[in-house]
């Protein structure tokens, strides 16, 4: 039995020994960030705002409350003179914020999020050695989440920047920042994807990683292993508002654009093609005779714009844009927005299974292309029994509405089949079906009498342009 425990306690030592050999390989393979974070957290600042709500002489409650006209000599105007009269002379009520920036300068130029300072009445910065300063926007754009803003002071730390494109997936990386006001709070995780496309966000692509990232993080830096800045914290995906593994950061290179653009003409040009597109996925592939998904795929070409001008077509597929490949559409809008203005590029689409290279001049980004709002209605219906659903031609009032001169044919109706299970709706305009432009509902139902397997249908849909694959049955 004494030969058995002694055996037993010598196996227990040895496997030990193996778990604490194991434990220590493991510990030697992780990244050790001290030196990073020592390095960069001079350089990096917590930024708080302050924002003044002014009251009228009148009080703003809720639903637009006004002070009621009363008679001269009612017993109530005494009362809200008192109460709402003098409503100026009481201090303003203010909102705080808090967020983080970063020095890119020895003067005192430092970069950080639009959110982190938009509408700000003031703005202070408070340095790792617990100074604080006054702080003034040079410039803000909201498109990109990106600020500049400076502080008056000389001979200040700064961080050294990287570039974001020789990011690698799973690559370690490391953030520094305030969340909920804890200042130079350091987090670290890996590289978990690149180019990502937020709904909101059509000209940032945008690093996705499972940094740590909370309130307060929003404007500070990431950080590479080689100690320069990749990217600004920006934004954070959460159900709970809090932290879920999805945390967001612009890249540098598009940031560092931007502020040289902020800081020398207080505003940002961005290239503009003049098109609406979508994704690409394996139905509309087949329809096009793609072997594959990829590209932006057009939906409509806006007038007068330098998509028309260069003769890009509506159904045409982006594939490259300056020689860029186009993987997903969501690839084209940050390459056209860093487009220089009045320059020529170059778009290679796919039109009718052949690819065509075209040349484009960008033009400034405006303010606003909206689309009119198209609103069918029931009139006249008619069956298409192969598509399965109601169609009908548009009325002259929905023609003036939806600015078509002509052609369409508007669904008024979805039965069952290829068109429900192709997701049409009630109102749906169909322009084009496999690609052919619809004259009306009756060429519609010679366009799908005509059609086999799996076609592409261009439809307008709440004033926006869609294709959808239709797969019909044979």
């Amino acid at each position: 039995m004494q030969r058995i425990a002694r055996s037993f306690g010598l196996a227990l030592a040895l496997t030990g020994a193996l778990m604490l050999t194991a434990t220590q390989a493991l510990a030697r393979s992780l990244p050790d960030f001290t030196e990073l974070a020592a390095e960069n957290s001079p350089a990096v600042v917590n930024i708080s705002t302050r924002q003044n709500h002014k009251l009228g002489k009148k009080f703003n409650m809720p639903h637009q409350f006004n002070i009621p006209d009363l008679p001269e000599d009612s017993p109530f105007n005494e009362l809200f003179k008192h109460f709402f009269e003098g409503i100026p002379n009481m201090p303003e009520p203010e909102t705080r914020s808090l967020g983080s920036g970063f020095i890119i300068s020895s003067d005192g130029y430092i970069l950080t999020n639009h959110h982190v300072v938009a509408d700000a009445d003031k703005i202070e910065v408070r340095l790792s050695d617990r100074r604080y300063f006054e702080a003034k926007v040079i410039g803000s754009d909201k498109a990109s989440d990106v600020a500049l803003i400076k502080i008056d002071a000389k001979d200040l730390p700064t961080v050294k920047i990287g570039k974001s494109k020789d990011l690698k997936v799973g690559e370690w990386v490391l953030a520094i920042g305030s969340p909920f006001g804890f200042d130079h709070s350091v987090t670290a995780g890996i590289v978990s994807a690149k180019g990502r496309s937020l709904p909101s966000e059509n000209y940032v692509p945008f690093i996705q990683t499972d940094v740590a990232i909370n309130p307060g993080n929003s404007g500070g830096p990431l950080i590479n292993m080689d100690g320069e800045v990749v990217g600004i914290n920006s934004q954070i995906y959460s159900r709970t508002g809090g932290f879920m593994g999805l945390s967001f950061a612009i890249p540098i290179e598009l940031a560092m654009n931007v502020a040289d653009q902020l800081r020398k003409t207080g505003h940002v040009s961005r290239g503009y093609l003049g098109v609406l597109i979508q994704d690409v996925d394996r139905n509309l592939a087949e329809s096009f005779g793609l072997k594959q998904p990829h590209g932006a795929l057009v939906t409509q070409v806006m007038k007068d714009t330098p998509a028309e001008a260069a003769g890009i077509q509506t159904g045409d597929i982006i594939v490259r844009f300056n020689g860029h490949y186009i993987n997903h559409s969501s690839e084209l809008p940050p390459l056209v927005g860093a487009s220089p203005v009045n320059k020529e590029a170059t778009v290679e689409v796919i039109r009718n299974g052949r690819h065509k290279t075209l040349s484009v001049k960008v033009t400034q980004l405006p303010e606003d292309a909206k689309l009119a709002q198209r609103e069918p209605s029931d009139a006249d219906p008619d069956m298409v029994g192969k598509l399965g659903a109601v169609v009908t031609d548009l009325t002259p009032q929905m023609r003036k509405r939806a600015k078509l001169a002509h052609g369409g044919a508007v669904v008024t109706r979805v039965i069952d089949g290829p068109a429900r299970e192709a997701g049409l709706q009630r109102g749906d305009v169909i322009r084009m079906f496999n690609q052919k432009k619809v004259r009306d509902a009756a060429h519609l139902k010679q366009l799908v009498a005509q059609a086999k397997g799996t076609v592409a249908a261009l439809i307008v849909r709440d004033g926006q342009p869609l294709f959808v694959a239709i797969r019909l049955n044979d």
